[in-house]
């Protein structure tokens, strides 16, 4: 057997080599920490998946304003309002072939969602996809609609299996929200340094953008216009990283280590609609919506602070 023998290599070559080994063990043990997911193996026959965080409610920054906005307009005895929601269509026009659209295209959706967190102080109305309930009603005008009974129809002759159908079951509204997203401006603000010594260094950048939201909520029956807002939020992102690019003796290292994070930018996008839903919401209900923004926006909500914001928002209602 043949004994490597050490004793007589370069100091120079052993300890390139002793540096090498240990950057690729270090290497190897931060690649093995960014892949600590957990997975799970659903089926014997398939592949384990890998199991994120679970569903939850969504929630947002405007959240305590929106139960602050319900709780004034119950306790002021306010009329209950019926509200539906027309289109609120992406105005920006920014698209990317690869991406598709920059902005979520449901913003009517997002209103659907901020008027369901107001509960019972509204009546909320579908008018913006009725498509069903439309085919439905084509279905009874033509006697194809039935429920599995029989219905008299006329004093006499005997029961049909149609449900009749005498007009007036759909409810009216009596406002209706429409607008856009219509801004949304990238990088309006940037700024961060860079610095290196010896090929060593690190950077450090943050990037801001904007987006607005232009909403109107309308008399259903006069189609006056009695509130508008337009309301802008920026986004923030921070970008940051270390770098070292040495030689070695004979050998390189370029290692680049960083990170990048973001405020969502659709839920920068919700947020602003909730915030103009609340605006609206206070202005056809005579609640005053200030003290219910500035809850939201305070930080952390204690009991007393809401009580306060809602005893405040609700001293304006006749």
């Amino acid at each position: 057997m043949r004994r490597l023998n050490t004793s007589n290599a370069e100091p120079g070559a052993v300890s390139s080599r002793a540096v090498r080994f240990t950057l690729l063990a270090l290497v190897a043990g931060v690649l093995a920490g960014c892949s600590t997911l957990p997975a799970r193996q659903l089926a014997d026959d398939e592949v384990p998946v890998i199991a994120g965080s679970a569903p939850r409610r969504n929630e947002t920054p405007m959240d305590p304003a929106l139960v602050c906005l319900r709780q004034a307009m119950l306790a002021g005895q306010a009329r209950v309002a019926s509200v539906t929601v027309g289109d609120v269509k992406d105005y920006t026009g920014k698209y990317s072939q690869n991406e598709g659209n920059a902005i979520t295209q449901g913003g009517s959706l997002m209103i659907y969602s901020a008027l369901g967190k107001l509960g019972n102080a509204i009546r909320l109305h579908e008018r913006f996809d009725t498509r069903i309930a439309e085919l439905e009603l084509a279905y009874a005008d033509r006697r194809q609609l039935g429920d599995g009974q029989l219905h008299a129809v006329e004093a006499g002759k005997p029961p049909v299996p149609w449900v009749p159908y005498f007009g007036g079951s759909i409810l009216r509204s009596d406002y209706y929200i429409v607008g856009g997203i219509t801004e949304v401006n990238y990088n309006i603000a940037s700024r961060g340094g860079e610095l290196n010594l010896s090929s060593v260094g690190g950077r450090q950048r943050t990037f801001t953008m904007n987006v607005g939201v232009d909403l109107r909520i309308i008399d259903t029956r006069s189609l006056q216009v009695l509130k508008t807002v337009s309301l802008q939020k920026q986004i923030t992102g921070e970008e940051v990283g270390v770098g070292v690019f040495r030689f070695f003796g004979r050998e390189l290292l370029d290692l680049n280590v960083g990170g990048k994070s973001q405020e969502p930018l659709q839920l920068g996008v919700r947020t602003t609609i909730e915030h103009g839903v609340v605006e609206l919401m206070a202005a056809v209900t005579g609640v005053q919506p200030q003290p219910c923004v500035d809850l939201a926006l305070s930080g952390p909500v204690t009991p007393q602070a809401m009580d306060l914001a809602v005893a405040s928002a609700a001293g304006t209602l006749a």
